[in-house]
């Protein structure tokens, strides 16, 4: 008996031993793939906590009737649907998924369902649901397996135009949809390729506008009768210059189409497309910015568009009829998205955000000026009255053109040269705009650390020929574009240029990879989250509605001397060289960059001895969207900081 109560006694303490441990450590999930990372103290998870409790909220859609919305806000672990009755009401969650719900829109009758679209695992194939108000109910519309996108209501409201991938798995075709009659679902046009896309209705809804994208260079628009399918182009084809077109609403009368497009210009403009003569008349020709973003009241009366002007946003407004701007009052400086009219013609929905407010929903009556806050998101009870505002730079790089990014700086109470964090934006036709940072915001606060967000050539904002420098054969250009912006700051006395952090997200983090085997000996460390290690295999095994897409940005790499290329440059092929850590970070199901491009990386610096730390999560895609995922991975890569880039 005494011996087995001493084994008793003995279990007993290594269970204490071990939950106290377990109190010291932050438990990963199941659904985390580790390696090479340390456990992470709770002390850590503590010090770090209110960064990583920052709410946002997205406008999704007005009530055809009433004046109240649905936004999407995270309460738990992802993004769902709310209702919101009134300006600063509270928000009231329909949908209860443990996936994020994205593009809800309300029946444009009666307001009594919404449809939205929801994937599973970060897989991207998403489905539509429709979410009836007085039963509560969620019916899928679509077949639970293929992509289906998009969703543009007829005039009658008795149907929606959608893209769907079921037929081959590749091509985006367009189908029609009841929403209140699933069965009713049918192929109207089968298309090739994965740039298409349905945006408009005709006003007597015979015709349906339709959107091909081949590159973000080159997009055309087609007429397709809503009734055979038969597609008709209205747009220029086969010219010298490529052309790109952004959307497109047709007028009140039906003879002629609003587009944003940088035909003859090398931005993007608002311009009236005439179907009869095809003439474009430009709506914005004295504005030498690209046009964002825009939207057509419910009686095709007004258009409200958003100007970038150097990254920041510009609301404005015509009056269709006049073609005269609409005086609007000055909006704070900030980003804007999402611009939605109701149907009341006068309320405007946008959302809004700053390097020190979140993203809320706000909305503008353009009639009295007078400006609504729908959301009011919490911010983790920090003052963000405080947090840093971004100084616009400018450098020179190699071939003597100006590039320009956003310095966020530390607090003076940081004395000495701040280390720096140079985050590169994907795309790769993104571009970095000074919106508010979140959880980045820690890192100035806290950590002392500048961070600087580039706009190499490629990125977009800076006109059509800015857009191609980076293109095919020229994309070593960008690569030394992080080389001369390393050479800035040496020059700036705050900044410390053997301190450098590189890290990125999806082409930023091919980028990341790049700048770790070219100059590393000029950074201290890298963190690259859902990376291209290789473009090749990339192009090879990425979706098949994407591949096309992307092969007019990065080259064909069936092409042998484009391969060639490829393979040259591609960091896997020139790993040997990356000697300083990296963090690597993937979603198991990313159906844009496999986990394979990750695997491959991590295989090869493990062989070569570099320091490695490596977090996949088997429940996401291409980014981590679970707040808990999130969590981890934020912890960890500020662990990941503390041990390479401030030691």
């Amino acid at each position: 008996m005494k011996i087995i109560s001493r084994i008793l006694f003995i279990i007993l303490l290594t269970a204490i031993f071990s939950i106290a441990q377990d109190r010291e450590y932050l438990v990963p999930g199941d659904n985390l793939i580790i390696e090479g990372i340390p456990k992470i103290p709770t002390t850590l998870v503590d010090e770090v906590g209110r960064y990583s409790e920052f709410r946002y909220a997205f406008f999704s859609s007005w009530h055809p009737e009433k004046r109240e919305m649905l936004i999407q806000t995270r309460f738990a672990e992802t993004y769902q649907v709310h209702l919101v009755k009134s300006p600063g009401a509270a928000r009231t969650q329909l949908t209860f998924f443990k996936e994020s719900v994205e593009g809800a829109a309300y029946d444009p009758s009666r307001g009594a369902f919404f449809v939205f679209n929801k994937d599973s695992g970060g897989n991207e194939n998403y489905q539509k649901y429709r979410f009836d108000f007085d039963s509560g109910k969620i019916i899928m519309l679509t077949d639970g397996k293929s992509r289906n996108t998009g969703g543009v209501w007829s005039n009658k409201h008795d149907r929606i135009a959608y893209e769907s991938t079921r037929r081959t798995g590749k091509d985006t075709d367009i189908w029609i949809l009841n929403p209140n009659e699933p069965k009713s679902d049918r192929l109207l046009v089968q298309l090739e390729g994965g740039g298409w896309s349905a945006i408009d209705w005709s006003p007597d809804d015979a015709k349906i506008l339709l959107f091909e994208e081949i590159s973000i260079n080159e997009s055309y628009l087609w007429i397709a009768d809503a009734a055979t399918g038969e597609k008709t182009l209205i747009t220029p084809k086969g010219g010298k210059e490529k052309v790109a077109y952004a959307g497109g609403v047709f007028s009140s009368d039906g003879k002629g189409i609003y587009v944003i497009t940088d035909i003859n210009s090398e931005f993007r403009r608002l311009a009236y497309l005439e179907l009869a003569t095809k003439k474009h008349t430009i709506l914005t020709e004295k504005i030498k910015w690209d046009v964002d973003q825009y939207a057509i009241s419910h009686d095709r009366a007004k258009i409200a568009f958003v100007i970038n002007e150097d990254g920041l946003s510009a609301l404005h407004a015509i009056d269709l009829k006049t073609n005269q701007e609409i005086p609007l009052p000055k909006l704070p400086v900030g980003l804007i998205s999402g611009i939605t009219w109701h149907n009341n013609g006068k309320d405007l929905a946008y959302n809004f955000d700053s390097p020190r407010t979140g993203l809320d929903v706000f909305s503008l009556n353009i009639e009295t000026g007078k400006i609504d806050r729908w959301t009011y998101s919490e911010l983790g009870g920090l003052n963000t009255n405080t947090f840093s505002e971004p100084q616009l730079i400018h450098w020179k790089t190699f071939d003597r053109k100006t590039l320009s990014g956003f310095l966020y700086r530390p607090p003076a109470s940081f004395k000495g040269k701040r280390p720096v964090v140079i985050d590169i934006h994907g795309g790769p036709e993104g571009q970095a705009t000074p919106g508010f940072l979140g959880r980045y915001n820690y890192y100035l606060n806290e950590l002392g650390v500048s961070i600087l967000y580039p706009n190499v050539r490629g990125s977009s904002g800076y006109g059509k020929t800015f857009l191609k420098l980076d293109d095919g054969f020229l994309r070593e250009g960008t690569y030394k574009d992080i080389s001369t912006l390393l050479d800035w700051i040496k020059t700036q006395p705050d900044l410390d240029s053997d301190r450098i952090m590189i890290t990125g997200g999806s082409y930023g983090g091919h980028m990341t990879l790049a700048i770790s085997y070219l100059y590393s000996e000029r950074i201290r460390c890298a963190v690259e989250v859902v990376g291209i290690s290789n473009l090749v295999t990339f192009l090879e095994n990425t979706s098949g509605y994407r591949q096309d897409l992307r092969r007019v940005e990065y080259g064909d790499e069936r092409e042998p001397k484009m391969r060639e290329f490829m393979l040259k440059i591609a960091p896997i092929n020139n790993a040997e060289k990356i000697k300083k850590p990296m963090f690597i970070v993937q979603g198991a199901n990313d159906p844009r960059v496999p986990l394979s491009e990750a695997q491959q990386m991590l295989t090869t610096l493990k062989k070569i001895g570099t320091p490695a730390w490596y977090l996949v999560a088997k429940d996401e895609g291409h980014g981590f969207a679970k707040k808990q995922n999130r969590d981890f991975e934020f912890y960890a890569t500020v662990l990941f900081m503390k041990t390479f880039l401030l030691n």
